[in-house]
Formats: C-alpha cells, sequence, structure tokens
C-alpha cells in the first residue's frame, strides 16, 4: 500500500551583518551628511582618513565597552592623543561625541544643532574626517557615536 506524505519545506534564510559592514555603511553616510552641511556653509568637503577612522572607532568601542560618555577616555587620552596613536599627524584636531541618537541623520542633525558640534563640522581648517560608531544592548546609550576631524 502507498501512502501519499504530505510535507512542507520552510527555508530560512538568515542575513547578518558584521559590526564592520554595518560601521562602513555609517561612514559613507555619515560623511555624506556632514559634507552636505559643509557645502550648504561654503566650506570645502572633508576626505575620509583611514587613521582618523581608526581613532573615533576606537574610542566609540571603547565608551560602549566601558559603558561612559566623553571626549576623555578612561586612560586620560584626549583627542589629539586618540588621533596620535592611530598614526595621524595632525596641524588641527577636534572630536564630535554623540550618544543615544539611533541614524546617521539623527546624529548629524543633533550635532548641528548644537554650537559647538556645529562649529565643528563647519570648521574650514579641517579637511579630514574619520567615523566611529559602536553598539551595546547593554551600555547605557546603546549607540555612540564619534566624529574626529584633522589636518
Amino acid at each position: 500500500m502507498l501512502t501519499k506524505l504530505n510535507t512542507t519545506l520552510y527555508i530560512v534564510i538568515f542575513i547578518t551583518f558584521s559590526a564592520a559592514t554595518v560601521a562602513s555603511q555609517y561612514d559613507a553616510e555619515l560623511l555624506r551628511l556632514t559634507n552636505l552641511e559643509r557645502q550648504k556653509a561654503g566650506v570645502p568637503a572633508l576626505k575620509l582618513s583611514n587613521q582618523l577612522n581608526q581613532a573615533a572607532q576606537n574610542h566609540a568601542d571603547d565608551m560602549t565597552k566601558n559603558n561612559y560618555f566623553s571626549h576623555t577616555g578612561l586612560n586620560g587620552s584626549k583627542p589629539s592623543d586618540r588621533a596620535k596613536a592611530a598614526g595621524y599627524n595632525y596641524s588641527y584636531v577636534g572630536e564630535n561625541i554623540a550618544a543615544g541618537n539611533t541614524s546617521p541623520a539623527d546624529v548629524i542633525q543633533g550635532w548641528m544643532n548644537s554650537q559647538g558640534h556645529r562649529e565643528n563640522i563647519l570648521n574650514s581648517n579641517y579637511t579630514e574626517i574619520g567615523f566611529g560608531y559602536s553598539y551595546s544592548y547593554s551600555s547605557q546609550y546603546r549607540h555612540y557615536w564619534v566624529q574626529v576631524f584633522g589636518k
């Protein structure tokens, strides 16, 4: 005797993005949005710097891992110290940090609405930039953002 079996096949596809992939996508959008604000103000566009990216990412990761929010690292480092440690030789260096914002557009808007952050974004002395983004569900703000400017 033959029996007909009714079977259903489910195919599940898992798509994962590494933190590096997300950070890279955010870097491109942050650079675009930052340069859009500079263009509106008649200021030359910034170029992405691998060394400044490293300095920014290291600081974002440190704040996330150690659950704090400050321009001063837990080791006492300042933005200039972190840029130098990443191998960046600078004449000028500056930093914007933010926490809790959930998207690149949200963080840029927040910075543009803050006088000191806005001044950094529109400062014509800066020619290069790097970005850092880090996320942890267990940290106070979850999302941590860093812009490091240099020349």
